[in-house]
């Protein structure tokens, strides 16, 4: 299967949407029960980028959309600046074929380059290929809460995994740059 990836844009919500529905409605790597609608995605998708957060996503020769994904604060405390969560979410389709791994490539290359030092991976019912793929790309698990979430009638556990990024904590940030301004 090709594909490209580029930035996301409001005019692929629909897309996103409906590929954040099927996770939903029949995965566990959100803890949502009920899948937001267009509209809802649409302010989430704003909220991430008017901080500047990347926001991708790949496509297949003919401009469907195979999947998306997105760095976000991990907390909002101003001390936690410096770390970004990943997100990522592949239609059925798309699954198994490489296309995560290639998003998630991407997002920490842009993430590096936009100075932040830490990414973190929460990994909702501990999702083997989710671990399989962020341990490719040099993500360590550093911790496990078990029935953390109560999803398809099952305890779901959440692994959490951590990749650092540039000079990681070998060197002071430089605050005068984002992320250390809060802004661009």
């Amino acid at each position: 299967m090709t594909f490209r990836l580029r930035d996301a844009s409001a005019s692929d919500i629909p897309a996103i949407t409906d590929i954040y529905a099927q996770s939903v409605l029949h995965g566990t790597a959100s803890y949502e029960l009920t899948p937001p609608d267009a509209q809802e995605m649409l302010a989430r998708f704003n909220a991430i980028r008017t901080k500047n957060y990347p926001y991708i996503l790949a496509e297949d020769a003919d401009g469907a959309v195979l999947g998306y994904a997105y760095a976000s604060a991990f907390r909002t405390r101003p001390a936690y600046r410096w770390l970004v969560e990943d997100s990522i979410y592949l239609a059925p389709q798309a699954q198994g074929r490489g296309i995560g791994k290639a998003l998630l490539g991407d997002l920490i290359s842009r993430c590096t380059a936009l100075g932040f030092r830490q990414m973190a991976a929460v990994v909702g019912g501990a999702s083997p290929a989710s671990v399989k793929v962020h341990a490719a790309l040099g993500f360590e698990v550093v911790g496990r809460m078990k029935g953390t979430g109560f999803k398809h009638g099952q305890w779901l556990d959440t692994i959490f995994m951590q990749k650092s990024l540039g000079d990681g904590t070998t060197t002071f940030p430089d605050e005068a740059q984002y992320p250390g301004t809060l802004g661009p």
